[in-house]
């Protein structure tokens, strides 16, 4: 499948997704409750998370440019010492009861998320265009660790300084970082040629005007948004509705599961029946989510629901990002996929903005209303790229 150095990077890779997963999974079953902690207006206690993806969104495009002129590898090690850097101002924060410092220590480590979500594409070039669905996959695969290991990293380091709560599991989110670093080093990551960072290639409103990229970039931003939206109130939610923190863990568990565990097979499934049809079932997934949300409160719900968010999640977001790949070349890639990163996380922030306000002015039906435009517009371009032109997508 791929060569002996190609296979051993790419397992590197993964394991790297694994631990940078597991500090997300941590983090945002902790997140907004410590938010909620610190602030005095408690509609703003997803503002942390919305400024750790505005940071994100902010950085994006610096974080391409970076990489494409200095190599993946210093930008991924460049990212999560600025994480690990935050992670600890968030501890400290959590100490000193400090909102806005909290804040700040959020929105240092969303900086790394920008770096992050590279690595999928780093997965990419390494495998080559044969198997990129695949290397996409099992690098995103590495989240299925991080599906336990995270809500349990909460539930482990959540009273480590009891009585002060949370800043145990910010301290251990550092700890995680400073290890992604250390593994990074021993992946071997190309780089363009002097020919190709010189090469400008076409313009950027060009390859934004093909029709595969308008349904890449919805996609994979549909399907970021919802994912991040419901997520993040999720255990808000919960413990309105009487739940437990222990059940958030489970919940978080169950979710992350969804999104990762198809992985290892979400790159085959593409090969076999198509980017476009893989993507539709996403979407499709996203709306019965919806419908389980609708349907009630109890744990077995939420548990439900996440899951087939997870699931839609990771169809609809893999199968946007393989079919991202196909409308640029090597030289236009870090334009393209920065701009790309650029429109999912400036919804993301809105999104997640949005939602402590929907949750504490209106509640969790009314979040889980909000998202019913962003997949239908997701799910109506997709039907037309698919059913609606002469030419069928490629499998890969």
């Amino acid at each position: 499948m791929f060569a002996e150095r190609s296979r051993r990077d790419i397992f590197l890779l993964a394991v790297a997704q694994a631990l940078y997963m597991t500090t997300i999974g941590a983090k945002f079953i902790v997140v907004a409750l410590a938010g909620n902690t610190l602030a005095v207006d408690k509609s703003l206690s997803t503002l942390p998370v919305a400024l750790f993806f505005g940071a994100a969104m902010l950085t994006t495009l610096p974080a391409a440019f970076f990489m494409r002129r200095f190599g993946r590898k210093l930008g991924f090690v460049v990212g999560a010492t600025v994480a690990g850097a935050g992670a600890l101002v968030c501890a400290y924060a959590i100490f000193e009861r400090s909102f806005v410092l909290f804040c700040i220590g959020s929105a240092m480590i969303g900086s790394f998320n920008a770096f992050a979500q590279f690595l999928r594409f780093a997965a990419s070039e390494i495998a080559g265009p044969e198997y990129r669905s695949r290397a996409i996959s099992l690098v995103l695969a590495g989240g299925v660790v991080a599906a336990v290991t995270g809500p349990y990293l909460a539930r482990l380091t959540n009273e480590l300084f009891t009585p002060v709560l949370y800043a145990g599991a910010y301290v251990s989110f550092a700890l995680m970082y400073f290890l992604v670093i250390a593994i990074l080093l021993f992946v071997h990551l190309p780089r363009l040629t002097t020919a190709e960072r010189q090469e400008a290639g076409r313009p950027l409103r060009v390859i934004a005007r093909q029709p595969e990229f308008l349904v890449a970039a919805l996609a994979a931003t549909a399907a970021y948004a919802t994912m991040m939206l419901l997520m993040t109130v999720a255990p808000l939610a919960m413990i309105e509705c009487g739940l437990t923190f222990a059940d958030t863990a489970t919940m978080m568990i169950f979710h992350m599961l969804g999104m990762f565990g198809p992985s290892f097979f979400t790159g085959h499934l593409i090969k076999r029946f198509g980017m476009l049809d893989v993507m539709l079932a996403g979407a499709a997934l996203l709306v019965a989510n919806i419908v389980v949300n609708f349907m009630g409160v109890e744990l077995g719900h939420f548990l439900v629901g996440m899951t087939l968010l997870g699931i839609g999640w990771n169809f609809l977001f893999i199968g946007g990002t393989t079919l991202l790949t196909q409308t640029h070349t090597p030289s236009e890639g870090a334009k393209v996929q920065g701009f790309n990163d650029l429109l999912i996380w400036s919804s993301v922030t809105l999104a997640v903005l949005a939602s402590g306000m929907l949750q504490a002015g209106l509640g969790w039906w009314f979040v889980n209303l909000g998202v019913i435009p962003v997949i239908a517009a997701a799910l109506g371009l997709t039907l037309w790229l698919r059913f609606g032109r002469r030419r069928f997508m490629p499998a890969e």
